[in-house]
């Protein structure tokens, strides 16, 4: 689901200690897999002992895996993850249609939704000519240099737009990456009239892509966005819109007809 603004907590229901230990656990990532106790303070802000005491924590759960003076996650990490996407029957729903997606255009198609300042991938069919490494169900990228981002941000209430643009480090992927606010911001107000989103070489060279929304058929708000992913040098911008946009519509209204009401 579209990520939006929570209400806070009140602060003697905060329990610092359990988003401490989650910190740690997110510290670790594909540029850190294997970290020391020093390491893993740095990333989290904690001090080596109270690093200490979360990191032998985790091993104790069997979610940390300890060799010598070093830390790495386990599987049973993944079971965290499973029970969101067990959970949530949209990606099930989705995949069918991201599959006939890619057989109709040989290109790869994905589903994601809206995590903070970055895109989870929920589903996807990949192309065998595969344009971007690494991409996966799980993978984060920033919501404001792909076409699902955009096309989720432009459904945010405006405080919540206004709280992202105001807080979100756009960071430049290619010299085509969009990093002004005030640009982004009229960019999505038009991805918000037209109902969909092209983001061209914004997130990597020679990627261009195409996404629109999956909405909630009761009210109408965004839960997802789905996309095609292609090659610049094998399908130009024109075509994106005459052949592919049509294909993922028509793939959007059948997935958000299966939303139970």
């Amino acid at each position: 689901m579209t990520s939006a603004a929570q209400p806070a907590v009140h602060e003697r229901d905060f329990v610092t200690s359990l988003a401490r230990g989650l910190e740690v656990l997110r510290a670790f990532g594909a540029d850190t897999p294997v970290m020391t106790l020093s390491e893993v303070a740095a990333r989290t802000g904690l001090t080596r002992a109270g690093a200490r005491r979360f990191l032998l924590t985790l091993v104790e759960l069997g979610y940390v895996y300890k060799n010598g003076r070093q830390f790495r996650l386990t599987p049973k990490v993944l079971a965290l993850g499973y029970a969101y996407l067990s959970s949530m029957p949209l990606p099930q729903q989705a995949q069918p249609f991201l599959e006939e997606i890619t057989a109709a255009t040989n290109e790869s198609c994905s589903l994601a939704v809206l995590d903070g300042a970055d895109i989870v991938y929920l589903a996807r069919s990949p192309a065998r000519r595969i344009l971007m490494v690494g991409i996966q169900v799980g993978t984060r990228l920033p919501a404001h240099a792909t076409s699902m981002g955009r096309v989720l941000l432009a459904d945010l209430e405006p405080p919540d737009l206004d709280r992202y643009l105001r807080g979100a480090r756009l960071e430049r992927r290619t010299r085509h990456t969009l990093t002004d606010p005030e640009r982004l911001e009229s960019e999505l107000a038009r991805v918000r009239r037209q109902n969909y989103a092209i983001i061209d070489q914004e997130l990597e060279e020679g990627v261009r892509s195409i996404a629109v929304p999956v909405r909630d058929p009761g009210s109408g708000r965004v839960v997802a966005a789905i996309n095609i992913s292609t090659n610049v040098a094998a399908v130009p911008k024109e075509r994106l819109v005459k052949e592919f946009l049509p294909v993922l519509q028509g793939a959007a209204a059948r997935i958000s007809a299966g939303i139970p009401r």
